[in-house]
């Protein structure tokens, strides 16, 4: 399967953000991908929170997931919107979730990020995502031509557990959209990637935000796509871009059967 991280600089206009993600899926479907995955909150970086709740949506009939199911329609992709606001029973705090969309523009899967982060950070900012987000609760993990694939969002990487769920429910393939503050982001970042990737011997799949946006945000990019042995097969540099890689299966088994590390657990 061929795949692609897209890297972005969203920031809060949001027509100007799905303009950009419409470029860049493009590309990514001229490069062959069959499947392409945005960063965290690609479609909106913006001053407030209240301008966050003020998009939120119902998922798929909400102004964003239609342009993403058009999007995905359009260039016959399966397309991750790796995390928007979507509606939950409280207004004040919409869940953050990540979409997936059939190369047809259904709605195929959703999860709804369930570790907010809430920092305080050394460098003096603060950041409480759960003052502006509910929690979800359950997994997701999806068939996508013949191969589960399970969604997880930003922070969640910082939780083995629910990877782990993600690989007893059988998953080949983990998706990481991400918007990794630069501080953590430097020492964090890959790995927690390829620690992930490693243990539950999964392909990860993670695009990222970079650079700067309002509320003085700065995020560390390196969207990649790691194998299951822990390399990185494919790396966005600096500012916006796109990363392509093959995920060949085959040789995920060969690494299953070589270092059945899986199969040897006791708790």
């Amino acid at each position: 399967m061929r795949v692609a991280v897209v890297q972005m600089n969203s920031q809060a206009d949001v027509n100007d953000n799905l303009a950009r993600v419409a470029a860049l899926v493009e590309r990514a479907a001229e490069m062959g991908a069959e499947l392409v995955a945005l960063p965290e909150n690609f479609a909106f970086m913006g001053e407030s929170d209240e301008a966050k709740r003020a998009i939120a949506e119902d998922l798929p009939d909400g102004a964003i997931s239609r342009a993403i199911a058009a999007l995905a329609r359009d260039k016959n992709v399966f397309v991750v919107a790796g995390g928007m606001p979507e509606k939950s029973d409280d207004a004040a705090r919409p869940f953050n979730t990540s979409a997936l969309f059939a190369p047809n523009g259904a709605l195929l899967a959703r999860y709804r990020k369930i570790h907010l982060f809430d920092v305080d950070l050394p460098d003096g900012s603060s950041l409480r995502e759960s003052s502006a987000c509910q929690p979800g609760e359950e997994p997701s993990v999806t068939e996508v031509r013949g191969k589960k694939l399970a969604m997880t969002i930003c922070y969640d990487v910082r939780f083995p557990e629910l990877y782990r769920r993600a690989a007893d429910a059988g998953a080949h393939v983990v998706t990481v959209p991400a918007a990794f503050t630069l501080l953590t982001g430097k020492d964090h970042w890959m790995a927690l990637l390829r620690a992930r990737a490693i243990e539950d011997q999964v392909f990860v799949i993670a695009p990222a935000q970079h650079g700067k946006h309002p509320r003085g945000r700065q995020t560390f990019g390196k969207s990649c796509i790691v194998d299951p042995w822990g390399d990185v097969l494919a790396q966005c540099g600096e500012g916006e871009g796109i990363a392509v890689a093959t995920l060949d299966f085959e040789y995920q088994d060969r690494v299953r059967a070589m270092l059945p590390a899986l199969k040897h657990r006791r708790l």
